[in-house]
């Protein structure tokens, strides 16, 4: 048996994605597991654990016994607590411990995908104590791994994969929140509509229509005379909507055509990940 086919595409963006991280890593010297990445608060060595972590409880190990400490200020929420667990506990593992550890967490997880016959629907553990759908658990890990893969790029200064099968998801993934963004977050008025042009390895064209009632809603046809018009380039709009960097320090990177009221207050609430 082989993974169901509606959960292929997730497989091997995920593959792609932890064998990128892999190989960025393998050669890192003690030091420089030690770099900051573009994730708030975490190390190399902090985004590798976490990708270790996360993909040892979809292979249903059981969650580290440990107890971190109280000075970690970025930890502010019992979710941020949940994933600073897998993170924490491997703070003084050394550079080959954490190669071989990936190494061999991508073998098994390959394995289960390889034997994996479940249906997307059936439900598996998620964080908190909770339980998501293996689709949605599969699309999860697809999205985040490619998200740390692209911080250790950041901060090793090896850009690339900006055009790969984890970046596909991920902007799919991240274009699903734009409704809320605009609408509920940014407060756009009703009957009214908010184009956003992205260029770059991905391009894509998306407008959001909020209706007479305040929803909003996402399609990719042009507005016609749109309240505000948003362009950047793709790296720049992921890195906004995974709370990567702040509109102002990039703001030579993004256009604001329009309201520009209504185009500040949306970038203020362009993060999206928690």
């Amino acid at each position: 048996m082989t993974v169901h086919p509606s959960l292929q595409t997730y497989a091997d963006a995920w593959t792609h994605a932890v064998e990128s991280i892999a190989e960025l890593v393998q050669p890192l010297v003690e030091g420089e597991w030690n770099r900051a990445t573009p994730c708030p608060a975490w190390s190399i060595r902090d985004v590798v654990s976490h990708v270790i972590g996360m993909e040892t409880e979809m292979l249903g190990d059981p969650r580290p016994i440990h107890t971190l400490p109280r000075d970690l200020y970025h930890v502010q929420s019992d979710f941020a607590r949940y994933m600073e667990m897998q993170v924490d506990v491997r703070r003084h593992h050394t550079a080959p411990e954490m190669t071989s550890e990936l190494e061999y967490t991508m073998i098994r997880r390959a394995r289960q995908l390889r034997n994996e016959n479940r249906a997307p629907n059936t439900m598996v553990r998620a964080p908190l104590g909770t339980e998501q759908t293996l689709e949605v658990a599969m699309r999860m890990r697809a999205f985040d791994t490619w998200v740390h893969e692209q911080d250790l790029r950041v901060a090793l200064n090896q850009p690339g994969n900006l055009d790969s099968p984890g970046a596909h998801i991920t902007r799919d993934y991240l274009l699903e929140a734009l409704a809320k963004v605009v609408a509920k977050d940014a407060g756009a008025p009703p009957n009214s509509a908010v184009v956003l042009d992205v260029h770059g390895p991905l391009e894509f064209l998306r407008t959001v229509r909020v209706n007479a009632d305040g929803r909003g809603s996402v399609d990719g046809s042009p507005s016609l005379g749109p309240l505000v018009s948003l362009a950047m380039d793709w790296e720049t709009y992921y890195r906004l909507a995974c709370g990567r960097v702040r509109a102002a320090a990039v703001a030579d990177r993004i256009k604001v055509d329009g309201d520009q009221e209504l185009g500040a207050s949306i970038l203020r609430h362009f993060a999206v990940t928690p």
